[in-house]
């Protein structure tokens, strides 16, 4: 396995890696309240490492001319695997509403679909830049919302009621999943075209 897709891998592994390290935050099982801030610590770790691995494994394919169909394919698949994971704990969290889980997991499918018919034609479809937008604008939503958590956790925010924060966190979400189905017309579009 090259280089680009070893990170890539990397972001597959860590995705379940961040989602039983929350769960395990979230639930307080075995974590004491005054060792809140390491596992807070140790969440961001996870995540910012996992969203410099997408940004370094596309810069190392192409440095080390490491381009394939399967890199095309792959980094998009981790991408939308590490994104639902993080996804899904802000829902369990009640910070992002179910509904717009829901629309970004039929979206994503939906794409999966699209990809599969361009490969039937012999088209392996990789990332175009309105999904990059959409990738960008969905680690800002998860950014934030991870903010918001790691406020819960360390006392700072009421836990019970965000505010404000969770009101623009769900109108971040909500505009993560508007650009998420532009960018996923551009690939209906490319596909009809083909």
């Amino acid at each position: 396995m090259k280089t680009a897709n070893l990170l890539t891998l990397l972001r597959i592994i860590l995705a379940p890696v961040f989602f039983v390290i929350y769960q395990l935050s979230r639930t307080g099982l075995g974590i004491a309240p005054s060792r809140q801030g390491l596992w807070v610590a140790v969440l961001w770790i996870v995540f910012i490492v996992s969203e410099l691995t997408d940004m370094f494994d596309g810069m190392a394919a192409r440095r080390l001319g490491e381009t394939s169909d399967f890199g095309r394919l792959f980094d998009p698949f981790a991408d939308t695997l590490t994104q639902l994971s993080f996804f899904l704990c802000f829902v369990t969290e009640g910070i992002l509403p179910a509904f717009l889980y829901l629309a970004v997991l039929y979206r994503e499918f939906g794409i999966l679909f699209v990809r599969n018919l361009m490969l039937h034609k012999g088209v392996t479809l990789g990332a175009r830049m309105g999904g990059k937008i959409k990738t960008v604008a969905y680690i800002a939503a998860a950014a934030f919302a991870l903010l918001i958590t790691s406020f819960r956790r360390l006392g700072i925010v009421d836990p019970a009621n965000p505010g404000a924060l969770g009101s623009a966190c769900t109108g971040l979400f909500a505009v993560s999943v508007l650009l998420a189905y532009v960018s996923f017309a551009d690939y209906i579009r490319i596909y009809r075209k083909s």
